[in-house]
């Protein structure tokens, strides 16, 4: 779940240098989509969007695990068993994604569609799994298992059962994409949110930045922080809608691949970086590591900010962050 809002995104009316901005939202990935640019008129600003819209296409029709016959689902059915060719750009991906799980101490991890679907948070959940069949739901799991081949252009899981799933990088690696894309085309501002992850290039036509709105999602009425946008992105990773409570603790949705036990102590946590995909990555390991550990990491790499909600409500933040001065 995200807890953002995006504040002050559009402009409606045509401005001096006659620049105005175009906004299309829909459906996609199976999750809320929306586009911004900034174009010269209508008839630009839906060629850019249209090509946006392809770019979404052909990146899901490489890397997703829902979809049977996408070079993800090709390595998934052949784990344990042969390596797959694939493209540059896949193994570009997948070489980063492991990255990020060393740094994260395999908090984030690519391999956990590997796990066994044991927690359940829709409410049909009266009883904690065995603390046997919670082990026994990760044994699949591991980065280490995956085997790239740059000279062979390959990816191999060693174990069989093993499967990627790209849920966790691929919407922010898709924001990252149309951006550069549409940059390349020659639009110069924009906007794009792609479930919550998000990533903003160039100006507004008044000239000033994109902003979000960051709320307490144990207070969702009250923005707590607005930050502006500047050729950067941010992603929220939050658990204050999909959880479980036994023997009065809360057990988050986003559980962690090394355990097979749900986070706890977190419901939100907000990553700024430069790319969207590093920010989607990070927030999801960040908020499996926990609050002390998740805020050392960020506080040793460059470039990197981060705001985490505790279960009390109360808000941590990196060392580069000054909450008081992005008050509303």
């Amino acid at each position: 779940m995200k807890a953002f809002y995006i504040i002050a995104v559009t402009l409606l009316c045509t401005l001096a240098f006659g620049q105005v901005t175009h906004k299309r939202k829909l459906s996609l990935l199976g999750s809320p989509f929306e586009i911004t640019v900034v174009a010269k008129d209508t008839v630009e600003g839906n060629a850019y969007i249209d090509m946006g819209l392809a770019e979404v296409k052909r990146i899901e029709n490489l890397i997703s695990d829902w979809i049977p016959t996408t070079p993800i689902s090709i390595i998934n059915k052949n784990a344990g068993v042969a390596p797959v060719e694939v493209t540059d750009e896949l193994i570009g991906l997948v070489e980063r994604s492991t990255r990020i799980s060393k740094v994260t101490d395999g908090a984030f991890d690519i391999s956990y569609a590997s796990m066994d679907k044991l927690w359940k948070f829709d409410g049909t959940m009266k009883e904690m799994p065995s603390t046997e069949a919670i082990k026994k739901s990760v044994e699949k799991i591991g980065y280490q298992k995956i085997i790239l081949d740059k000279g062979k252009k390959t990816i191999f899981l060693k174990d069989k059962g093993m499967k990627l799933g790209l849920g966790g990088i691929g919407q922010g690696y898709i924001a990252d994409r149309v951006k550069e894309l549409l940059y390349a085309k020659g639009c110069k501002a924009g906007l794009i949110n792609v479930s919550g992850d998000i990533i903003a290039w160039g100006k507004q036509p008044d000239g000033t930045p994109w902003k979000i709105g960051i709320v307490n999602p144990l207070n969702k009425n009250k923005v707590f922080a607005m930050f502006p946008l500047l050729d950067s992105a941010v992603e929220t990773s939050g658990s204050y809608e999909k959880y479980v409570t036994f023997n009065g603790k809360r057990y988050s949705h986003i559980i962690d691949p090394r355990t097979g036990y749900p986070a706890t102590g977190v419901v939100s946590v907000s990553v700024f970086a430069k790319t969207t995909e590093v920010a989607d990555a990070l927030a999801t390991g960040i908020f499996v590591m926990g609050i002390d550990a998740g805020l050392n990491l960020v506080n040793q790499m460059n470039g990197i900010s981060c705001i985490i909600v505790d279960d009390k409500g109360i808000i941590h933040t990196s060392k580069n962050i000054d909450i008081e001065q992005y008050k509303p």
